[in-house]
């Protein structure tokens, strides 16, 4: 028995194949969209009255 034992291999996800085999292309398109609809959510949220009762 070893103090450093190997952990097991998480199973393959969508998200880890994706990593391992998009093209840089693929992935470049991805992410621009991802950080555009997370800017505009966070403009939309930023743009929202703060309620009183909710601090």
């Amino acid at each position: 028995m070893s103090i450093f034992s190997k952990a097991k291999p998480a199973s393959s996800t969508e998200f880890s194949r994706f990593i391992r085999e998009a093209s840089s292309a693929e992935k470049k398109r991805v992410y621009s969209d991802v950080i555009k609809r997370a800017s505009d959510r966070q403009v939309a949220i930023a743009g929202k009255p703060v309620r009183a009762d909710s601090r």
